[in-house]
């Protein structure tokens, strides 16, 4: 499977890759997948995607999904290994998430469980804090560099 950086013309298949995962997908615009990368598999299609969603030197890690067809095969580490990458170019230093579904996922991956107020002021704006994401969503956290 090929990551690369997602294009406008992918936005439909992502919709529909995060409606499958049970993801929000409703504030996703072709603007915000400038920091959006996707898996390929056979015959181009569409079968992973992450976001990130910048906020000064904080970014808010969305998105993250994996068809269930090529799931347990690493390709959701790799997708988080790109974002993270990605997030340290532009120099952003630590990344958030809200995570209903995959806590032990991002644990594993060096996240840990904080309270959702102590996000940065920006991030808590979001549509993803303040809206889509349930009270309930596990907020999680990561340094990645030492900007």
């Amino acid at each position: 499977m090929k990551i690369r950086a997602a294009r406008p013309e992918d936005l439909d298949a992502i919709n529909v890759l995060l409606t499958e995962n049970a993801l929000p997908a409703s504030d996703i615009t072709r603007e915000l997948l400038r920091d959006f990368a996707v898996a390929e598999g056979d015959g181009g299609f569409l079968v992973g995607c992450v976001g990130l969603e910048s906020c000064g030197a904080n970014a808010l890690l969305r998105s993250l999904a994996v068809a269930q067809t090529v799931r347990n095969a690493g390709l959701g580490g790799r997708l988080l290994a790109r974002a993270e990458d990605l997030a340290r170019k532009k120099g952003i230093s630590e990344l958030w998430l809200l995570t209903t579904t995959a806590p032990d996922f991002f644990r594993r991956k060096g996240y840990v469980d904080v309270g959702r107020g102590a996000a940065p002021t920006e991030l808590q704006a979001t549509s993803q804090f303040a809206q889509l994401c349930p009270a309930s969503a596990v907020c999680m956290t990561k340094i990645i560099s030492s900007c």
